[in-house]
């Protein structure tokens, strides 16, 4: 068991990220800059902003990202 699982029991996922620090693994890489987070303990999904710190994922910011992965693949592959 470890001690995630151990202080899962007695702390909410929230309160053991705010203790201990979000386990945040990349989910998807929108373009060479801007990539999309999320913790594995509390499911919260954060993302890059222009400043490059992560930030909580907003609907808007996900339009924002999914806006420019397009126009990042259309560019892509009308270069090809």
């Amino acid at each position: 068991m470890s001690f995630l699982d151990f202080m899962s029991k007695f702390v909410d996922k929230k309160t053991a990220c705010s203790i201990f620090g979000h386990k945040i693994v990349t989910v998807r890489n929108v373009t060479g800059h801007f990539k999309e987070y999320k913790c594995t303990v509390c499911q919260v999904e954060l993302t890059n902003d222009l400043q490059d710190r992560k930030t909580f994922l907003t609907p808007e910011l996900k339009k924002i990202n999914e806006t420019l992965l397009n126009h990042y693949t259309r560019k892509r592959l009308s270069s090809m």
